[in-house]
């Protein structure tokens, strides 16, 4: 699996992963979708790839020259 996310985009991740997280467990209700989300954001940043950047061809980190 080769890595598409750069560093800033995986620290943005885990931002908002914790934000989503903290709102689903303080809220409950529907706010369960955002604590999904918050899951998926944190398993993202730690392996560094995103399934939805390789279905679109987009890819934040720079080519190693």
């Amino acid at each position: 699996m080769e890595k598409n996310m750069a560093v800033w985009d995986r620290a943005v991740r885990v931002a908002l992963a914790i934000i989503f997280l903290y709102l689903a467990y303080t809220n409950g209700g529907a706010w369960w979708i955002l604590g999904i989300l918050g899951i998926i954001f944190v398993i993202t940043s730690a392996v560094g790839f995103c399934p939805i950047y390789k279905i679109v061809g987009l890819k934040t980190m720079k080519e190693a020259t």
